[in-house]
């Protein structure tokens, strides 16, 4: 019996070597986490909702003849109402609610607008850029051209020029956030794979190692007692 509990310790000892790290990356990246409440690293607290449209006549439809629609609805814009049409690729258009004619995509100053009429910071804009759909920053990650417009303080908005929606806001902490979380789940590129040969590995190296501490338990426990009669 002792040699099995010497060699189960053996084991137990080198095994938490092993895990020692991602346990410590683990337990950081999730205390950093939760520092804030979540609200607060999104950001939701700095766009708010948009004003209620007010048409002055009746909606006149799209002038859409020929172009195949799969969604149309009418949303509050920077400029007034507008329809937005989503289109069978899953693109959208924004079209005159007034004449019907289909409208251009938004231009750098129009995403300015767009984000500046919701938004309730104090920061200025530092800079527009348009961002390539095939090599999008990190902290958006989608294959869409848009829009990023940039705030002194490091917040990033992101306008889809298209439809002329916010579709998404990033803060600082929340870029932070994010690559604590890459380091959670052990996926710090491109910060989604939660099935990863990595943290699968080292969850189940985890988990032997404490099935290890608690069978080696009991064995310790019944030792000490013995030793302990044996003593007196």
């Amino acid at each position: 019996m002792g040699a099995v509990r010497s060699r189960l310790r053996r084991w137990h000892i080198w095994l938490g070597w092993i895990v020692g790290i991602p346990f410590l990356v683990w337990t950081v990246s999730g205390l950093i986490m939760v520092w804030k409440p979540i609200e607060e690293v999104r950001g939701t607290h700095l766009l708010a909702d948009p004003k209620p449209m007010r048409m002055t006549g009746l909606a006149v439809p799209p002038v859409v003849a020929g172009l195949p629609i799969a969604a149309l609805k009418l949303e509050p814009r920077a400029a007034g109402p507008r329809w937005v049409l989503g289109l069978p690729d899953g693109t959208t258009r924004l079209a005159d609610p007034q004449s019907g004619a289909l409208l251009p995509p938004l231009s750098a100053a129009d995403a300015v607008r767009e984000v500046g009429a919701r938004y309730t910071g104090e920061a200025k804009v530092a800079a527009v850029t348009r961002i390539d759909p095939a090599r999008p920053p990190v902290d958006f990650r989608r294959d869409m051209a848009a829009w990023q417009v940039r705030m002194d303080d490091g917040t990033h908005f992101y306008v889809d020029p298209g439809s002329g929606e916010v579709v998404a806001r990033r803060t600082a902490w929340w870029r932070f956030y994010d690559f604590m979380w890459g380091l959670h789940i052990m996926d710090p590129q491109t910060r989604e794979d939660t099935h990863n040969p990595w943290v699968i590995g080292f969850g189940i190296v985890s988990l032997v190692t404490t099935l290890l501490a608690l069978i080696m338990l009991p064995m310790t426990i019944r030792r000490r007692r013995k030793a302990a009669r044996n003593a007196a």
